[in-house]
């Protein structure tokens, strides 16, 4: 096992046939490392770079500048079959003609690996992974769920220095998905390899993850822990793509220690006027969790009035999507799986287009400016 250092790692693609002079950038001026052993996830939305990034790492991929350790070794120059990195794709990359006993040995017999130790090794790691019943089994005889963990075994069989994981979650069904993430969280404990995780599942970035890596347009937004990534976001970007649903953000104008947000006002805080040197008329945005957001009775003081657009029963827990009262702006809320029932136990349908009176916790307000997206409340 081993840490993984970028330094100022960036990647830049040439143009199409018919505009050859131009320049792309894939990712741009990327630096962290990752201490031995820990999991971390890279996230963002599609064409941010993340793939790239971790192609880089395997040596899939030059960089056009920067430098790749792994532990205390320079490999820009080192091929991708001689990094001891083991990667496992979207689409698994199983040979078809052999079994599943010969896939997860097939690493270990290109390194000479002595026969008695690939059959122990291959025996351990399909046992871990609940697959040693089907050791002669060929891949089209698999579903998608064993085959996914056909191809961690083959990676893990190898005991590499790093894990790259590119998505491999994403042709799983949802409940197989919930199981394999669980599986493979357990699975990273015990082997302890220092993993490098590539998905846009933010459900599957807060849970894996010691630490999350957040990318836009081949740039590093944030990185911290699930925790500080959720609550404590950098900017929009983060404050909108991570969490489900997202953080409602929205304009508010400030006039007069009052934020004006539709056809309401509701009261600011003089500290905060004065901390953030607001002016009347000054225009900003507003972000709250939906879970902050609580529903109240009508004409509640500072409470802002929703029209129901749409109800999503989840179970143990009911989200409303509605529109401040007046405007077209959009807001999630949470409300407990009861909340029907309280209301008369009417169908969904009978509710849309009716009025909520929604009271936004202060604790939990943030401030973006809304030209940049930075974070002007909390500070940092």
């Amino acid at each position: 096992m081993s840490s993984v250092k970028l330094d100022r790692i960036s990647r830049k693609f040439t143009g199409t046939s018919t505009q050859p002079e131009q320049r792309f950038i894939g990712i741009d001026d990327i630096s962290f490392e990752i201490p031995d052993g820990e999991f971390w996830v890279l996230v963002g939305p599609s064409g941010c770079g993340k793939s790239t990034l971790l192609r880089i790492i395997a040596g899939l991929e030059t960089a056009t500048s920067g430098h790749v350790y792994i532990g205390d070794r320079l490999v820009d120059r080192v091929p991708a079959r001689q990094r001891d990195v083991a990667m496992v794709f979207q689409n698994y990359a199983l040979y078809p003609h052999m079994t599943v006993a010969e896939n997860l040995a097939f690493g270990m017999q290109m390194r000479g690996v002595d026969k008695a130790t690939i059959e122990l090794r291959v025996g351990d790691v399909a046992k871990s992974l609940k697959i040693d019943t089907l050791l002669d089994r060929k891949p089209k005889q698999l579903s998608g769920g064993q085959q996914q963990r056909v191809a961690l075994g083959r990676a893990i069989a190898r005991s590499p220095q790093v894990f790259l994981l590119d998505e491999p979650l994403s042709n799983l069904d949802a409940a197989l998905r919930d199981n394999t993430r669980s599986e493979l969280k357990q699975l990273h404990q015990q082997v302890g390899i220092t993993t490098i995780y590539v998905t846009h599942d933010c459900v599957e970035a807060m849970t894996l993850a010691d630490r999350i890596v957040v990318l836009d347009r081949g740039y590093i937004k944030q990185i911290g822990t699930p925790y500080e990534i959720y609550h404590q976001p950098i900017d929009r970007m983060v404050a909108t793509f991570i969490g489900t649903p997202p953080r409602n953000v929205f304009p508010a104008t400030y006039h007069d220690r009052q934020w004006l947000i539709g056809d309401r006002q509701l009261t600011c805080e003089q500290a905060l006027a004065d901390q953030l040197k607001l002016r009347n008329g000054q225009g900003l945005s507003l972000g709250i969790r939906p879970e902050y957001l609580k529903i109240v009775p009508d004409e509640t003081p500072d409470s802002l009035s929703v029209r129901i657009d749409g109800i999503e029963t989840l179970g143990r827990e009911t989200l409303l999507k509605v529109s401040i009262a007046g405007t077209t702006i959009p807001l999630n809320l949470i409300a407990d799986a009861e909340w029907s029932q309280r209301v008369g136990n009417v169908s969904s349908s009978n509710l849309l287009g009716t009025h909520l009176a929604v009271r936004l916790d202060p604790q939990w307000l943030f401030i973006f400016d809304p030209t940049t997206g930075e974070r002007l409340y909390p500070d940092r």
